[in-house]
């Protein structure tokens, strides 16, 4: 007999990553004005344009209630409506900064994001990494490797050659920027060939 998500019914695969799931920011919700008690209003995401999913919320004081429905994994729609306590730390500038606590009935940690699924929880709940964590060492280098072809206004992918340095760009930053990229390059060839089993 416990709380909200207590047992581990809910509990997602390990693999998953945080970009798997909507998400809800208490530090946004701040910004924009929404925790004000009394005050009620919708929350969107939204994918090319197209509304994918919404939540209603409530602010009361010191909680907000979210109220949503999902689908269970038996194939049904199943209807929410459970608070989700608030909790107010000093900023050292003066004024509060606002924190969510973890709805899961054996966790309650400070968070400031949340993440969907049967309800709103904390990344350590669902077992969530950040997509780098999942990153194999060659898919690390490609990342890095795209990283400096955007700085120097390259089009993403290695296979598409180099471009020009860029006008307003020093030559000694250019120059910095090309030979790490080079390096980067010869690691990536270097996991293709592994990968394919090639002998040079």
């Amino acid at each position: 007999m416990g709380g909200i998500g207590s047992g581990r019914r809910w509990h997602h695969s390990a693999n998953n990553t945080i970009n798997n799931h909507y998400t809800i920011d208490v530090r946004r919700w701040r910004r924009d004005g929404l925790l004000k008690p009394g005050h009620s209003f919708s929350w969107y995401w939204s994918c090319q344009g197209e509304v994918a999913a919404s939540i209603q919320v409530r602010v009361e004081t010191g909680s907000v209630i979210l109220i949503y429905r999902h689908l269970s994994r038996s194939g049904e729609w199943k209807d929410e409506n459970y608070p989700v306590w608030l909790d107010w730390t000093l900023c050292n500038l003066g004024g509060q900064r606002p924190w969510f606590r973890c709805p899961v009935w054996s966790c309650g940690r400070r968070v400031a994001i949340l993440y969907s699924g049967p309800i709103f929880a904390c990344r350590r709940c669902y077992s969530l990494a950040y997509p780098s964590q999942r990153e194999t060492w060659d898919e690390r280098v490609a990342r890095r490797t795209d990283r400096i072809r955007s700085k120097l206004g390259w089009k993403p992918g290695f296979l598409n050659g180099n471009g020009p340095k860029p006008k307003w760009m020093h030559w000694r930053t250019f120059e910095q920027l090309t030979a790490e990229h080079g390096v980067l390059v010869n690691r990536s060839l270097g996991a293709i060939v592994l990968r394919l089993g090639l002998k040079l």
